[in-house]
């Protein structure tokens, strides 16, 4: 896909809208969506992130939303990079037809390194997300959908069927055989996660989308957590979960059937211990949380290959293979598991 970009007045006459000083420097930001131009413009007060928001995903309602979320942190000192009023409205959203802007000041940093320090810190910063927003409010009403126990993942496990490329379709037999173990390991997940308690524990906004690449880090510390586009009510043993299959997980080149089945354990206990470092996490949910991620894991493979027949680049028939063969290791170590992350 070629990459979006500003038109030149479109830019001059959005960024005139700012008071953010002098301009000495404009240069393409090309992380993040192709359909969602960026640019880091530097000036004489510092340095700026200006971006047009992807069309599709910028509903008025919802970016006020997550612009509130991210001024009730940023008031709390959480690593975020700071939303730039305008200048006229003092507005942090810019709505210029049918488009909507936003300005972040520039947060300078480094890729997640893999480490046990820095996944530590991933853990502890989504434990003071959770935290400083427990008891967050507001008039918008948040998406409330999550991937555990969801009818809508096991009718897209069946979609599977007839969503795989005719040419690459393995025989009916085997292709029945891998749908009716995920939906067996999906089912077998959401059912003891439902046993220990799920739907006792509350649920809070969280951040729906906790994965490395959604963070910047200096000297092993997060710098600064971006896109609150996700967020949600949900219980946040959930995010939690997800953050924790995000940070543990072995992938590998782009053949998925030569990925690793395992997960990495001294991440995810490193995660998990960060977590409860800043939020306690009760001993339920601590058990639950390898059979959230086994959800989790089936529930982003599935959608898209169900609407797709891939997963990106990756054959979707070899990806599902996958996917159930880490969600069975995950199943045959769970005790082990469970017990790392005990507490």
């Amino acid at each position: 896909m070629e990459r979006e970009r500003f038109s030149p007045d479109e830019l001059r006459d959005c960024t005139a809208r700012y008071d953010i000083g002098n301009v000495q420097n404009v240069q393409e930001f090309t992380r993040g969506s192709a359909r969602s131009p960026k640019v880091v413009i530097e000036t004489d007060r510092g340095k700026f992130l200006f971006k047009r928001r992807v069309q599709g995903r910028d509903d008025l309602a919802k970016v006020a939303f997550t612009h509130r979320i991210q001024a009730h942190l940023a008031v709390r000192d959480f690593p975020l990079p700071g939303l730039v009023p305008t200048r006229d409205e003092g507005s942090t959203m810019l709505a210029v037809g049918d488009n909507i802007y936003e300005m972040f000041h520039f947060v300078a940093g480094q890729p997640y390194d893999g480490s046990i320090e820095a996944t530590f810190q991933a853990g502890g910063t989504l434990g003071l997300f959770h935290k400083l927003l427990k008891d967050f409010r507001g008039d918008y009403k948040p998406p409330t959908g999550s991937y555990h126990n969801a009818g809508s993942i096991l009718q897209a496990i069946t979609r599977t069927v007839s969503s795989l490329p005719l040419e690459s379709r393995p025989p009916e037999e085997k292709l029945k055989g891998l749908v009716d173990s995920l939906k067996a390991s999906y089912k077998n997940s959401a059912a003891e996660v439902e046993r220990l308690g799920l739907a006792d524990w509350g649920e809070q906004i969280v951040h729906g989308d906790w994965h490395p690449g959604n963070m910047l880090f200096r000297n092993r510390r997060v710098a600064a957590v971006v896109d609150y586009d996700s967020a949600r009510l949900q219980h946040r043993v959930a995010d939690l979960a997800n953050g924790a299959l995000q940070f543990s997980i072995l992938a590998g080149a782009d053949d998925s059937t030569a990925w690793p089945d395992r997960l990495d354990e001294r991440r995810l206990t490193a995660f998990v211990r960060g977590y409860a470092s800043v939020y306690d996490i009760p001993s339920p949910q601590r058990r639950a949380i390898p059979l959230l991620m086994c959800e989790a894991m089936i529930a982003e493979a599935i959608l898209p290959i169900a609407a797709t027949g891939s997963f990106g680049r990756m054959e979707g028939y070899g990806f599902l293979c996958m996917i159930d063969r880490k969600v069975r290791w995950i199943a045959s170590h769970l005790d082990r598991l469970q017990s790392a992350i005990a507490g």
